[in-house]
């Protein structure tokens, strides 16, 4: 049967490597690639959007090489695809399988609808390097909370699959994508002003999206093959003027580049020579984010504390000054303020950064809950990804996986490590950049004549500091050593154990897996042959 497909495209912004886009292809006549501005889907904040749509018009032009084309329509997908299935006489619908509760929900609806409208729905594994069910059935059913077990059963699985080509002219001879003027006008690609962005409030884009820069960005790190080989991520910089890492990751998250197309050029890069492992190598990050999205496949509540059963239940304090201080970079310790301004102007901050700014407001200082950092995050990030956004704050916020609670980043002593003069903090704090060495961190410490000099006084030109460090984080030591405690009291293990190394999380025992009946329906992917 020569079928008309919609190919739903939703994170999986690519050509290459994208089974399901080639599964719509087979048997078919006519193809409507789709993208759908759901107002239910967290899009994030203006940087983001700005990536998007970067990426839509960079998915058009590729599409338009090969004769077709992208509609990009608005609206619930429950009520876009009745109108579209009738209107465009769909008989397929294929998309790229998505874990997240949400897409899950979403997708059960959109299935049970295409049911009843007679079609055939048909999707793909490809946004993770494996499929998160068969991991979690290899580990008899429960869920891998260390990273070394993890590491272990995907081993037993084998490498990833290799990706596939993307799809040329002649895959498309047979098919045709019905083009006119005024699609343009009905399914154009929105503006910023048409997803509530003002432009004049961006700064540069430093990272463009899009598939093609994604590809060009990869090819240019490739091409490093010392860099490559010698990888450490904890030992790179917080704080440098440019990224030293390859801030690939809203690529990935998009899915403007595929993991399994970054994993097999790594293996190619790594073959005959040698170079660091995982946890801490290139692939070792890939794997990372495999090993979070399998926990957020089996854990339920995953992005929450209350009915998070892996995760450590704290009586975080609820202060909307301070939380509002540290989203807004006015904590008044230089260094944070400076990693809340890069993310908060550019939408990226490298993964210590990270770690400063959340242990900053969770355990280390404010005390404040770590949901409260993962929605900021969600807001600000280019590479905002539901399923690491929730396991990386429940990691430091000492919640969940990570339990060595009594290791806190100093808001001063951290940063210095790697850039003694500051020159982070000149950069994203100007008001600063006159303060000598010995007090760019600690500019309250700097006598009156000094900042006056500086032309910035402390408490007038630039906040005092919120808290003191020294104090508070020996007080919220204690009260999350409390907070273990009466956790221990209704487990037979209590969470507290020592990890050889702050990279490997806590070994604790797997969660047997508990599915929904949403998780139910699209899950069973082998019966009808679908696992990628």
């Amino acid at each position: 049967m020569a079928h008309t497909c919609i190919h739903w495209f939703r994170k999986g912004l690519r050509l290459h490597d994208n089974p399901a886009l080639l599964a719509a292809l087979r048997d078919c006549k006519v193809l409507y690639p789709l993208f759908i501005v759901d107002p239910d889907c967290t899009y994030g904040g203006n940087n983001r959007k700005r990536f998007l749509l970067g990426a839509l018009k960079d998915l058009d032009c590729s599409l338009r090489k090969l004769n077709s084309r992208l509609f990009v329509v608005t609206g619930k997908p429950e009520e876009v695809f009745p109108k579209l299935f009738k209107e465009w006489n769909v008989t397929k619908l294929t998309y790229e399988y998505d874990t997240e509760p949400y897409s899950l929900n979403r997708d059960s609806k959109v299935t049970a609808l295409a049911k009843e409208h007679g079609v055939e729905v048909f999707y793909k594994v490809s946004h993770t390097l494996y499929d998160m069910d068969r991991i979690i059935e290899e580990n008899n059913g429960k869920t891998p909370l260390t990273y070394k077990s993890f590491q272990g059963i995907v081993k037993r699985l084998g490498p990833p699959k290799k990706p596939i080509p993307a799809p040329v002219l002649g895959d498309m001879k047979d098919v045709k994508t019905p083009c006119s003027e005024k699609h343009d006008e009905k399914y154009g690609i929105p503006t910023l002003e048409d997803v509530g962005v003002d432009d004049t409030s961006l700064s540069e884009e430093l990272f463009p999206g899009g598939e093609q820069e994604a590809l060009r960005r990869l090819d240019e790190h490739m091409s490093r093959t010392g860099w490559v080989c010698n990888f450490e991520k904890p030992q790179t910089s917080p704080n440098s003027l440019s990224p030293s890492t390859t801030v690939l990751s809203p690529y990935v998250a998009f899915g403007c580049l595929s993991a399994r197309t970054f994993w097999w050029r790594l293996s190619d890069v790594y073959r005959g020579k040698k170079h660091s492992d995982p946890p801490v190598s290139l692939h070792g990050q890939l794997l990372w984010r495999e090993f979070f999205y399998t926990a957020s496949v089996g854990i339920p509540n995953f992005n929450k504390m209350v009915g998070n059963h892996v995760c450590t239940q704290v009586d975080w304090d609820t202060n909307a000054e301070y939380l509002a201080a540290w989203r807004e970079a006015r904590t008044g310790f230089p260094f944070i303020d400076a990693i809340m301004t890069q993310l908060r102007r550019e939408g990226w901050i490298h993964h210590l950064a990270r770690h400063a700014v959340a242990c900053f407001l969770t355990r280390g200082d404010l005390w404040i809950s770590w949901e409260e950092g993962q929605k900021v995050f969600e807001d600000y990030l280019l590479d905002h990804d539901w399923a690491l956004n929730a396991g990386n704050w429940q990691w430091l916020s000492a919640s969940t996986f990570f339990h060595q609670f009594y290791r806190v980043y100093s808001p001063v002593a951290f940063g210095k490590k790697t850039d003694k003069r500051g020159d982070y903090i000149k950069k994203y704090l100007p008001v600063l950049k006159k303060f000598p060495e010995q007090y760019i961190y600690e500019p309250w410490k700097a006598p009156l004549s000094v900042q006056r000099a500086a032309g910035c006084i402390v408490g007038q030109d630039y906040p005092r500091p919120i808290v003191e460090h020294e104090v508070i984080s020996k007080t919220n030591i204690q009260r999350m050593k409390q907070a273990y405690a009466k956790s221990s009291q209704n487990k037979s293990e209590s969470p507290i154990k020592k990890t050889a190394s702050s990279e490997s999380p806590v070994k604790n025992k797997g969660v047997k897996r508990k599915m929904t009946s949403i998780a139910d329906m699209l899950v069973k992917k082998k019966s009808k042959g679908e696992v990628s």
